[in-house]
């Protein structure tokens, strides 16, 4: 019996958690389990509204960003660095070994390398303003003993 398959333009919540689901399981009975566990820090108003923070998981010893976001108004802070930095705090108590992210924003690109990220690839012309960067960062230290 061939499969139907649908195209659908606009978000489709139950089909993106049943492919999620089915991977999380086939990943996990292929690779073992993956210790995937979510992770939010949240940047709040004086009335409790989300206005920005960080969204990512750890899994597999690693953390990834995968969405964060400052205010206009609260730029130049260093609150990006600093919820790098507590997710990355957060990342190793859980075990984590690194943590990984990417960017199309040449100032993000700046900070990250300014907090320890390295590049590891990119897509170039990735659309009219720029490439696609991703970036690692290892939290073992690669020290040699001297003699």
């Amino acid at each position: 019996m061939e499969p139907r398959i649908t195209i659908s333009q606009e978000g489709d919540k139950d089909s993106e958690a049943a492919i999620l689901s089915a991977l999380k399981d086939y990943n996990i009975n292929r690779f073992g389990p993956s210790d995937w566990q979510e992770l939010v820090i949240s940047l709040r108003d004086d009335a409790g509204t989300v206005t920005g923070g960080l969204c990512g998981h750890t899994a597999r010893g690693w953390l990834y960003t995968r969405l964060l976001f400052i205010p206009e108004t609260l730029r130049g802070q260093g609150l990006g660095s600093r919820l790098l930095a507590m997710a990355e705090d957060e990342a190793r108590k859980r075990g984590c070994i690194g943590a990984y992210i990417d960017t199309i924003n040449p100032d993000a690109l700046a900070i990250y390398q300014k907090c320890g990220y390295e590049i590891f690839g990119q897509i170039e012309n990735f659309s009219d303003i720029g490439s696609l960067t991703y970036l690692k960062k290892s939290f073992v230290s690669s020290r040699k003993n001297h003699v």
